[in-house]
């Protein structure tokens, strides 16, 4: 079976590129194409299993932003102030002088802390975001 091949163009900053270029000569990719493939593959896996997420859960949601971007700050608060029912706790501290590292830890269903945490990815001025999830069963199973 032949698989049709789409051809896409995407705009990046020089440095993301750069690091990406070298990651895939180490790796020993054969082409950006490869790795970008791969790319695509993995996020669409992580979008996948985030959508399984259900039940009750306690979870972090790690993330690095760029705190001198107007406004990130405000928002993130805001997010957080609407979702107290969730968050548990959270602490933040200065990587750089313009990069932050905040950890929310959280405790409710697994569908409500799914939003929050892509709510959370998509502002602009968020770098990185990991959201790590546990059942609430597995730890009174365990106990």
């Amino acid at each position: 079976m032949e698989k049709k091949l789409m051809r896409i163009g995407i705009s990046l900053p020089r440095e993301l590129l750069d690091k990406f270029d070298k990651t895939l000569l180490k790796r020993g990719y054969s082409s950006r194409s490869e790795g970008i493939r791969d790319s695509i593959r993995i996020y669409n896996q992580h979008y996948e299993w985030m959508q399984q997420i259900r039940g009750r859960r306690v979870a972090t949601i790690s993330i690095v932003y760029d705190c001198s971007k107007t406004g990130v700050s405000n928002e993130l608060a805001e997010i957080q102030h609407e979702n107290m029912d969730l968050i548990n706790s959270s602490v933040r501290f200065h990587i750089e002088p313009n990069s932050c590292f905040e950890v929310i830890i959280l405790q409710g269903e697994g569908e409500k802390i799914v939003e929050l945490a892509e709510k959370i990815l998509s502002l602009k001025g968020v770098k990185h975001s990991r959201l790590m999830t546990v059942p609430i069963e597995k730890i009174e199973k365990t106990s």
